[in-house]
């Protein structure tokens, strides 16, 4: 343990299981600890880093904002934040935008605004449906909103006005509607839950319902958003627009930011509803726009395409040589491999050896979220170390 962990535990709130790392430097798709090793990061701050480690885009928007001015609050209009809303609106199907400064706050946001709503236009109605295995935030709302009892049970009793249904069920939801829902929150693709992929037509059909019973649809791309599953929205690949979006993690590619996004009928929130001391900060939203106008301007989304699926493929290729692997799945650079039995740790760990840095995602589950601008050499690279990996740990599968 170096001398920057040993303060890390005697100082630090003990609520992150660690990699035993302290990382010092980022360039791209590579970091560096501070004995001067070199990483391949499959990690990307939690799919925060999607156009990699100190862009120059992004840090030239910063530095020049950060010179200029760096807090002001909304009592005033700001250049910053109305340029990357513009952008923002202009590139996706909603009317209306508000900043936060994390998904957390994004996904409570959309749930105020849908409860408002419900009052305004559903006889008062506030409860939203959810999903199993979800997962929206950590506030003691977010929580109850997050179908995984593992972060809810530390937190009973819970606040009231959500429901968990099983994911991919479309009988589910309609099940649990009820004349007090005013709204359905689902993730396109559940990232944190597993990264699940719907059936076809599961969205649609969620889409549809919601017309019929007037409710308005909240979908979650904090995750899959901004071109991570290959196009710049995950709703584009369902044929579907939501009444209601998150986002946060990848907008400004590494400064704490999130947006909630609504169409004009359901952005109800009035002068006093609603607000943030941070949200829109000048400095993060010059970087957001800077990401977003470099995704756009160089179809980093057609790239994403192209090298996740030769990721794909190259996940594939290990499960058959591994027995041990279950499944592999995925959308564009966001990916999941899991094991028959708990050796998810065992293979992080092996992979840091490696120089890799990948992500535990459940004992049993690794996930992959590198930055968008990644190559297929280095997913290459990526995949070899893995395949070492693998390798290293098989003798103790095969053994059990």
């Amino acid at each position: 343990m170096s001398n920057w962990q040993e303060l890390e535990a005697k100082y630090y709130m003990q609520v992150v299981a660690r990699t035993p790392l302290t990382l010092v430097r980022g360039r791209g798709a590579r970091v560096w600890d501070d004995n001067g090793r070199e990483y391949l990061d499959f990690v990307g701050g939690w799919a925060v880093n999607i156009l990699g480690h100190c862009h120059p885009a992004v840090t030239q928007a910063v530095t020049e904002q950060a010179k200029t001015l760096i807090h002001t609050s909304n009592q005033f209009y700001t250049i910053p934040q109305v340029r990357l809303a513009e952008l923002l609106i202009q590139n996706s199907c909603l009317d209306r935008v508000f900043f936060c400064n994390s998904g957390t706050e994004a996904s409570e946001g959309a749930v105020k605004l849908a409860r408002r709503y419900g009052k305004l236009h559903l006889d008062g109605a506030y409860e939203v449906i959810t999903a199993i295995n979800s997962f929206h935030g950590r506030t003691l709302a977010m929580v109850a909103a997050t179908g995984q009892a593992k972060f809810q049970e530390p937190y009973t009793p819970l606040p009231v006005g959500f429901t968990n249904v099983k994911y991919n069920d479309i009988e589910a939801i309609k099940s649990a509607t009820t004349p007090q829902t005013c709204a359905v929150m689902l993730e396109p693709l559940q990232g944190e839950g597993g990264v699940n992929i719907p059936s076809e037509g599961y969205l649609a059909a969620v889409r549809d319902w919601c017309d019929r019973k007037g409710l308005l649809l909240i979908l979650d791309e904090i995750q899959t958003g901004l071109a991570r599953t290959g196009t710049l929205f995950a709703y584009e690949q369902h044929g579907i627009e939501p009444d209601i979006m998150t986002l946060a993690k990848g907008i400004a590619s590494g400064l704490p930011i999130g947006a909630i996004l609504a169409k004009e009928r359901a952005s109800v929130f009035t002068t006093g509803d609603h607000g943030s001391t941070f949200g829109g900060n000048p400095v993060a939203c010059a970087a957001g726009y800077a990401t977003l106008k470099f995704i756009l301007e160089n179809n980093i989304a057609a790239h994403v395409r192209t090298v996740g699926e030769h990721l794909a493929s190259g996940l594939a290729e290990l499960k058959q040589r591994f027995t041990f692997v279950s499944d592999v799945r995925g959308r564009g650079l966001l990916a999941a491999m899991e094991f028959k039995s708990d050796i998810a740790a065992a293979v992080v760990a092996a992979c840091l050896d490696g120089g890799l840095l990948v992500n535990k995602l459940k004992a049993n589950a690794l996930r992959f979220m590198p930055p968008l601008i990644i190559s297929s050499s280095q997913v290459d690279e990526a995949l070899g170390i893995l395949g070492k990996a693998l390798s290293s740990v098989s003798s103790h599968v095969e053994a059990e």
